[in-house]
């Protein structure tokens, strides 16, 4: 593929934003792949996406962000750019459930997911083998009632020294310490098994047949402090009736977890998510 710049921007809205980005880029030989826009009229936001061929223009990223620092701040901009050839680092983290972990290691190993996954870290041993098979490092940290605090601070120095942009909760079950949420805030990827926010918890499929739903479906988000509320990345659904046992829901909702998780994950990678508050603009 094609080495790209992707700039991303988010700022009160006004006029003249894309007139002025454009004429930036236009003014260096930047040439524009690909253009996202969007304007949230109620929060007057302004959001942007762009790829831009890096052989288009006369300098590296440093030098851009010098160049287009004057605009962000007249603008009041949220912004980054980043380079398709630098990879994105992550952290993945399991229990003790497989089809997640199986699924993301299938379209990383295939090139699919296009990132480098250094580590993954575990409370159970259950997928030992499975992730070590890939040529993965594997490393379990137990976690129980008495243990938590010198737990997550082992797990936060496994993140950090794995210089981890992403971690994804490929079906953790556990809860991750507010500390944790706030120094990764945006950067910690969940698949919760339900369509948040009903059946937020534990067992939701089983909650979703007792209740008789006719739609079961997942959510990746991003974690926060409040449990199964985060920013929404990704949702999707499956139809059922009333001929599908409990056992049937949790089948059919893993085929929606794995995608659903996929999904989100593959769009962070590529920095199509922008989070405002705790929504996010998704150009997919």
């Amino acid at each position: 593929m094609e080495r790209t710049y992707t700039l991303t921007i988010s700022c009160p809205d006004r006029v003249g934003i894309v007139a002025k980005v454009s004429n930036f880029l236009a003014m260096y030989g930047g040439w524009i792949t690909e253009a996202n826009h969007h304007s949230d009229l109620e929060a007057n936001r302004f959001f942007m996406r762009h790829e831009i061929r890096a052989a288009s223009l006369p300098f590296g990223l440093d030098e851009f962000r010098t160049a287009f620092s004057p605009i962000a701040r007249e603008y009041e901009m949220e912004w980054s750019i980043t380079d398709s050839d630098v990879k994105k680092r992550v952290v993945l983290m399991c229990s003790k459930e497989s089809h997640c972990m199986v699924d993301l290691l299938h379209r990383w190993q295939s090139g699919e997911l296009d990132c480098d996954i250094p580590l993954v870290i575990s409370n159970h041993e259950d997928l030992r083998d499975l992730v070590e098979w890939h040529g993965i490092p594997f490393v379990r940290v137990p976690v129980t009632r008495d243990n938590k605090p010198e737990a997550y601070a082992e797990i936060e120095r496994l993140i950090d020294e794995a210089k981890a942009d992403c971690v994804v909760l490929a079906r953790y079950m556990q809860i991750i310490p507010p500390v944790l949420c706030s120094k990764y805030a945006h950067r910690i990827i969940n698949i919760h098994h339900s369509f948040l926010p009903s059946f937020a918890g534990a067992k939701p499929y089983h909650q979703a047949y007792e209740r008789g739903v006719k739609l079961i479906g997942a959510t990746c988000h991003y974690v926060t402090e409040e449990l199964d509320a985060g920013p929404i990345i990704d949702q999707d659904t499956v139809r059922v009736n009333h001929r599908q046992t409990a056992q049937d829901m949790v089948r059919l909702g893993r085929d929606v977890e794995k995608s659903v998780l996929a999904r989100g994950l593959a769009w962070h990678l590529e920095d199509r998510v922008l989070v405002y508050g705790n929504k996010t603009v998704v150009f997919n």
